[in-house]
């Protein structure tokens, strides 16, 4: 079964968006109003999630990046949001054609590790396993709050997340716990060096879990790559600052020759 990809919006330039774990396409709506004048937008359910829940794509990098590319224009930017930014990264990595890359609070290793002191404690994402096994509503409930906090706006910000959390259903307990493991096993910095494209490296100043300065190292490693700090946002400013995310990959694009 194929991964869902809605298509909304007109514009003469195509973007393709990757939510991040525990959500689905639609979490990106605040976007649409802001971009889809200037790009015709493919928002990609991951395996397990949303509208995919019920797909046979497993949850790892080379199966959604298999999955996505034939469906999507190769002169398209890609954006991939915390865990969708690991799937837009290999996609760059294994130099699947697309126009630039946009990583958005999304970092190419997730986790500390002796020589990448940005990540977050191993044990974070280990604890996240355990609850998925013990009270996963719970578990998600957790990591929803974690995404909020920090942003100026944190209250409006964990509304949205959890009004979209099930509204295309529940995500399935398996790709939740594949997606996690994703979050904490994979390391993409060695594929950097070798980008072959732009990039924008977009963070939330006040995210914290994905701190801003893993994705500033994480641009200075990488060849034609600008970096963003969003003032006052947290996990997910596409929510919160909508219009200034959409002006930057804009800027994005009109930047390229």
């Amino acid at each position: 079964m194929k991964l869902h990809i809605q298509t909304h919006g007109h514009g003469p330039n195509d973007l393709v968006l990757i939510h991040g774990w525990a959500m689905h396409g639609g979490v990106f709506a605040p976007l649409l109003a802001h971009l889809q004048q200037d790009f015709h937008l493919h928002l990609v359910d991951l395996p397990g999630h949303g509208h995919s829940h019920a797909s046979d794509v497993p949850l790892t990098l080379d199966a959604c990046v298999e999955a996505i590319a034939p469906h999507v224009p190769e002169s398209a930017l890609w954006c991939g949001w915390s865990l969708g930014g690991l799937v837009a990264l290999h996609a760059a990595s294994r130099r699947i054609p697309m126009q630039a890359l946009v990583m958005l609070c999304a970092t190419p290793c997730f986790v500390h590790r002796d020589d990448w002191s940005h990540g977050m404690p191993a044990q974070v994402f280990a604890d996240f396993a355990h609850g998925l096994q013990q009270d996963w509503q719970g578990t998600l409930e957790r990591f929803l709050a974690l995404e909020a906090f920090g942003s100026d706006h944190a209250k409006e910000e964990l509304r949205s997340l959890r009004d979209a959390l099930f509204a295309r259903g529940q995500p399935a307990l398996s790709a939740l716990a594949d997606g996690l493991a994703l979050l904490q096993n994979t390391d993409l910095r060695p594929s950097l060096a070798q980008l072959g494209i732009p990039s924008l490296w977009m963070a939330g100043r006040r995210d914290r879990l994905v701190n801003p300065r893993a994705m500033q190292a994480a641009a200075n490693m990488s060849p034609n790559a600008r970096f963003v700090n969003i003032e006052h946002a947290g996990h997910a400013p596409f929510l919160t600052h909508a219009d200034e995310v959409a002006r930057n990959i804009r800027q994005l694009l009109e930047a390229r020759p």
